[in-house]
């Protein structure tokens, strides 16, 4: 089992964080894309040489004569957790409606340009939804920390990427609360430019609390929430890229309305002409009987 580091140990490793993240930043702040690659490389190799550091933070949370890891019964801290999965499904579904009615009512204009909506579904999908629960929490196999033989589990610790058979589903890298919380960033991207900024350093604070309240509960280790930051991050990014920054002719707001209002039409005609043949079936079917 991996040993804690000495302090004077984690104050050169903390330097040594302290300045790659500063460029991390610095790169990220121009240029997203190798920004994120950067952290996520880096976070991955810290934690992969140094995985003690992952051991040492839950250690910071855990009480034996407590029973474990107490916060977890926390009521402040349990309200906090169940925050960031009411946020995310109050937008997913805010997102969803906006393009229902608009399928629905094909010749009205949208309650908001579609490009945000969609940005937002394809992420929540494809990062925490697919990449996250879907691939990594399921395959990973990497015990939880409340289940590992230091915090009174009979499981041993599995440093970060390495797969195992320990856990056969809902494992503990990545975080898919953590998963959850970078992607409330997203919502801050698809805002308008003058609400951006402000709504951005929200959605940080309430996703980095959600997150490391998972932490705090054992239910994570760090690795498991900064990673998954730095994933959902990168796609985040990607796909910023795409919609907003270098966006297709078929991605933008008008080329979405009117593709999603002759899609609308479609569907309105192809349901009318369902309808028409059902009662006509019924009707054959009555007078036969």
């Amino acid at each position: 089992m991996a040993e804690t580091p000495p302090k004077s140990r984690l104050w050169t490793l903390a330097g040594m964080l302290y300045r790659g993240a500063r460029h991390a930043l610095r790169a990220g702040w121009r240029h997203p894309l190798p920004g994120l690659l950067w952290a996520s490389a880096l976070v991955s190799a810290f934690f992969l040489l140094f995985p003690g550091v992952d051991l040492w933070v839950s250690g910071l949370y855990h009480h034996a004569d407590l029973g474990g890891f107490p916060a977890e019964q926390d009521a402040f801290l349990r309200r906090l957790r169940g925050l960031g999965p009411l946020l995310v499904w109050v937008i997913a579904l805010g997102s969803g409606l906006v393009i229902f009615l608009k399928l629905v009512l094909p010749e009205r204009p949208p309650l908001v340009p579609l490009r945000g909506p969609l940005f937002l579904l394809i992420t929540l999908a494809l990062g925490p939804g697919l990449m996250a629960n879907g691939i990594l929490k399921a395959t990973s196999g990497r015990p939880r920390p409340r289940n590992v033989e230091l915090f009174g589990g009979d499981l041993p610790y599995v440093p970060v990427w390495r797969f195992t058979d320990y856990c056969q589903s809902n494992c503990s890298f990545v975080s898919g609360e953590g998963s959850s919380g970078a992607w409330l960033v997203a919502f801050a991207l698809a805002l308008p430019l003058t609400w951006r900024r402000p709504a951005a350093f929200v959605a940080v604070a309430i996703g980095a609390m959600v997150s490391l309240n998972r932490v705090a509960f054992g239910g994570h280790f760090l690795s498991d929430t900064l990673l998954a930051w730095c994933l959902n991050g990168l796609l985040i990014a990607l796909f910023y890229r795409l919609f907003y920054q270098r966006t297709p002719a078929w991605l933008t707001d008008t080329a979405l309305e009117s593709g999603f209002t002759r899609l609308g039409y479609w569907l309105k005609d192809s349901l009318d002409d369902f309808l028409f043949r059902l009662r006509q079936e019924w009707r054959a079917w009555r007078n036969h009987t």
